[in-house]
């Protein structure tokens, strides 16, 4: 049962990768604000340190990288954490906590007071101002419960906290987190009272161990965080409170070039050492070395064209590069502005603002191109290392664009030469899954041509990070063949880099998944209004093969299917054309199942199997049925008990995964109308009777943010619904959070 709802990282030290905190922030607004209000409620519990650590921008491993891309990656981090929460950072993560003393001095010469190492990375260390020798603590034997000071070749200086490592991997993959008191008693045990010192004990996971890794793994760490303030067995700090009540009496000396992750330093990062998943022992990761060189080539030749290129319109390139992060923050047109007058040299042209905002862009995808899960896991077509790709690609695309340089026909070569345990080389999965995905004005504009036979566009439609503004779409329909018309023009524009074309299309849909659409840039209202009269007149004869031959006459090369799409809509225009066909299988399902309903009674009465082909038509239409159940936001509980009682009559395996999904979601979006009104007596009792109906299922059901509100109504209203005596009221609402296992 649930008793308490905490708000677990005001009471933990925690980081966030700036991107992924981007995404939160578009996507999830309500727990990204939750995270941003734990790190001010740390600071009132902690003396005024918040708990939130920044964290290296992409999660680039920093040992490897640059010095002018260890800057800008620290720098970025900062700035990102300031404007998000409204601070300067004390401490900040390293990825995979690579380290060494260079990244250490861009550390502390940009006022980061603290990070966290593992216990490995500690090399030896010393008492200040003692005479005796350095003690050597490497293979994990320092001391983790006190802070330790990391004098640097600058003369500058920065804290250094060694995680406990044995605990660490017991959490993370061990059973420690199966039962919260024994995750307390398990940390607390770690004091030893011989210290003299002010001990702290603390360990590092990642995040997604709590929860995801280890299911209920944060009921654990919120209950053991909860027994520990409770049974009053130790005091809860985190790192900045901690440094600055008990600065270091020790300095400590690291392991250079060492990380958490790769017991041979940084190889996993650019060797074959050894290091990978466990899914493919056969395999090698000989593809890890060249891969790090083709990145290092493309990245050296990109800051030549940048600083060659940039230069002739910003006063201090790498400076502005530096600032960029400002945009990344904010892309309106007006802080864009102001970012190009700060680091203007000249006064200069809108084409001229495109060059510089596209230079700018293949610098920050040249970091991107080294975020580490790239070199992490097994094989170098998998979809990681994809991913690193396509940024190179798209640093490529932007520095071709900009300048007069070629630089993907080397970047090819180098390519050739990177094995592959899947492929003949690394080239092959570039050709198949990175050049296919690129991007540009016309890829953006055949998906919206493609797109506006299904779906009604608004004047002004964002895809992605592109803006398409509509100047006029007709669509046609031919029925009796299945087949749809489109024709139009349209201003696409880059959020990105500003640059727009003015686009003219025709697309024919000639049913199932048969696309033909021709794009190209905008030639006149002359050349726009014969290529439509010419097209239309054939479209209403019926003539199909004339109206492709004129999209080819008319658009030459230009010519896209649906295989151009971006993935999502990809997904959802399939749906929609193959919505007729679903609606055949699923009749002809219902018509076996119903036309045989009796003798499949007949047989269940005389308790022998339902012929095999009864059982498919039954599975299928049941599961199919119970989804689309929970889908209607009226969910008629009746229907669902007669669904429910058929599969467990006729003994159907339920789709337990999908239905379970969309029940958590219809349960969700049901709670959150209750907290609109939550003294909905007849709402309560229907969330009471679904969740009862469907228990015999045994649905993984992911009741989080239902168990949030409901614990947040009952705080609001438990106590003023007894004071009225609202007896039904009381009744219901505890047997819904018997039912979503809460107790308030």
């Amino acid at each position: 049962k649930i008793i308490d709802i905490v708000n677990t990282y005001s009471r933990i030290s925690f980081d966030f990768g700036p991107t992924l905190l981007s995404w939160m922030e578009r996507n999830n607004p309500e727990v990204y604000r939750s995270i941003i209000e734990s790190d001010r409620l740390s600071a009132e519990r902690f003396s005024g340190h918040g708990s939130a650590l920044a964290h290296v921008y992409n999660h680039m491993i920093l040992p490897l990288a640059s010095e002018r891309d260890k800057y800008t990656q620290v720098m970025w981090a900062i700035r990102d954490f300031e404007k998000r929460f409204g601070r300067f950072p004390e401490g900040m993560w390293l990825p995979e906590t690579a380290v060494d003393t260079d990244t250490l001095e861009v550390l502390a010469e940009q006022g980061i007071k603290f990070t966290i190492l593992s216990p490995r990375q500690a090399k030896r260390i010393k008492k200040f101002g003692s005479q005796e020798e350095w003690i050597d603590v490497s293979n994990e034997q320092v001391d983790p419960t006190r802070a330790y000071k990391c004098s640097l070749p600058s003369g500058r200086s920065i804290s250094i906290f060694f995680y406990d490592g044995p605990v660490s991997q017991e959490i993370a993959f061990g059973g420690l987190l199966n039962d919260g008191v024994n995750f307390a008693r398990r940390l607390t045990s770690l004091f030893y009272d011989k210290r003299e010192h002010s001990q702290i004990v603390h360990i590092a996971t990642d995040g997604e161990t709590f929860g995801h890794h280890h299911r209920y793994g944060d009921m654990a760490l919120s209950y053991a965080l909860h027994y520990i303030e409770s049974k009053n067995l130790a005091r809860i700090t985190n790192y900045g409170e901690y440094l600055e009540k008990h600065p270091p009496e020790y300095e400590a000396e690291i392991v250079e070039n060492s990380s958490w992750s790769c017991v041979h330093g940084v190889g996993r990062w650019r060797d074959n050492c050894g290091c990978h998943s466990g899914t493919h022992p056969k395999w090698n990761q000989l593809w890890r070395r060249p891969l790090r060189e083709a990145l290092d080539m493309l990245r050296d030749r990109l800051a030549s064209i940048y600083g060659d290129e940039a230069s002739k319109y910003l006063r201090d390139p790498w400076e502005a590069r530096n600032d960029y992060i400002d945009v990344l923050l904010n892309r309106s047109g007006k802080n864009t502005e102001a970012f190009i007058s700060k680091h203007a040299a000249r006064e200069f042209s809108g084409p001229d603002k495109i060059n510089v905002l596209k230079l700018l862009e293949t610098q920050r995808n040249a970091m991107l191109m080294y975020t580490s899960c790239g070199w992490f896991f097994d094989e170098v077509s998998g979809i990681e290392t994809v991913q690193i790709m396509q940024y190179a690609a798209k640093a490529i695309q932007y520095a071709e664009e900009s300048s007069d340089i070629s630089l993907e026909a080397d970047f090819i070569e180098h390519l050739k030469k990177i094995p592959s345990n899947v492929y003949k080389n690394a080239l092959e999965p570039y050709e198949m899954y990175v050049k296919t995905a690129r991007s540009d004005l016309f890829r953006v504009g055949a998906h919206y041509s493609i797109s506006s036979l299904f779906e009604g566009y608004t004047e002004e439609t964002q895809i992605y990070c592109y803006t398409a503004k509509k100047l006029g779409v007709k669509v046609a329909h031919a029925e009796a063949e299945k087949q749809r018309l489109a024709i139009g023009k349209a201003i696409i524009k880059s959020n990105i880099t500003w640059e727009e074309k003015t686009i003219s299309f025709a697309v024919m849909h000639l049913g199932d998944h048969n696309i033909n659409a021709g794009v190209k840039e905008f030639c006149g209202d002359n050349d726009f209004f014969i290529m439509q009269d010419e097209i239309n007149d054939a479209f209403e004869k019926g003539d199909t093969p004339e109206v492709l031959r004129l999209i080819d006459k008319h658009f030459e090369n230009n010519i896209f299917s649906l295989w151009h799409l971006f993935r999502d809509k990809q997904r959802k225009v399939l749906d929609m054309i193959l919505e007729l066909t679903y609606k055949g299988v699923d009749a002809s399902y219902r018509h076996i199942y119903d036309d045989n309903y009796a003798i499949m009674g007949f047989y269940h009465n005389l308790q022998r199997r339902v012929p095999r082909s009864f059982r498919l038509a039954a599975r299928y239409l049941l599961n199919n049925d119970l989804k689309k159940a929970f889908e209607k936001t009226d969910l008629d509980i009746e229907e669902l008990k007669r669904l429910i009682d058929d599969i467990r009559k006729w003994s159907i395996k339920v789709d337990a995964t999908t239905v379970g999904y969309v029940a958590s979601r219809w349960i969700t979006r049901t709670m959150e109308r209750l907290n609109e009104g939550p003294e909905d007596i007849v709402l309560i009792e229907k969330i009471n009777d679904a969740l009862e109906a469907s228990a015999p299922l045994a649905l993984p059901l992911d009741l989080w943010k239902a168990q949030n509100i409901y614990f947040s109504i009952g705080r609001k209203l438990h106590g003023s619904m007894k004071e009225k005596a609202a007896t039904e009221w009381l009744e219901v609402f505890l047997r819904l959070g018997h039912d979503l296992h809460v107790k308030i």
